[in-house]
């Protein structure tokens, strides 16, 4: 199971990488031919702008993970270090919350553009709230796992485990 678990994270990890490099190679192609044949390609832009959506949201899930997003924690270590373990596990509770809100929202906006084709593209719509589910259930796995797992230390000493 770990290894799985490892594996989708690296999965992730490239696809952001695959999504980020063809970013660049969309906008640098749109660039060369708009500056330099006076022309360029428009789906270039609504899929740099789909794609970049993509690498915020699994971004947000890969540093929930390896524990690097922003977090305050020398008043609580300092002030109430036997309560700590408890905490954590109430900050992962307020986390957890907070992206099931994230997942059902965006699960709405899913439902309600997949319909909506874009005019230059041909893809639904809906392709760019799917991100904040998919990235919802990443970091709702995390936090779940933070929560009734092993005491959720600092999270970046946990992200081998899971």
């Amino acid at each position: 199971m770990r290894r799985a678990i490892e594996v989708l994270w690296r999965a992730i990890d490239v696809v952001m990488a695959i999504l980020l490099i063809g970013m660049i190679a969309l906008v640098f192609l749109n660039v060369v031919l708009r500056y330099g044949f006076a022309s360029g390609l428009r789906t270039t832009i609504e899929l740099s702008r789909l794609w970049f959506v993509w690498v915020v949201m699994l971004g947000a899930a890969v540093v929930l993970r390896r524990g690097e997003h922003l977090q305050l924690s020398e008043f609580s270590e300092a002030l109430m270090p036997r309560f700590v373990p408890v905490l954590r596990r109430i900050c992962w509770a307020i986390v957890l919350v907070a992206v099931l809100m994230l997942f059902v929202g965006a699960w709405r906006q899913t439902l309600a553009n997949w319909n909506n084709i874009s005019q230059l593209t041909g893809l639904p719509t809906g392709l760019l709230y799917l991100s904040g589910v998919v990235s919802a259930a990443l970091m709702a796995a995390v936090a779940v796992f933070r929560i009734f797992g092993p005491d959720p230390g600092p999270a970046s000493t946990h992200h081998e485990a899971h």
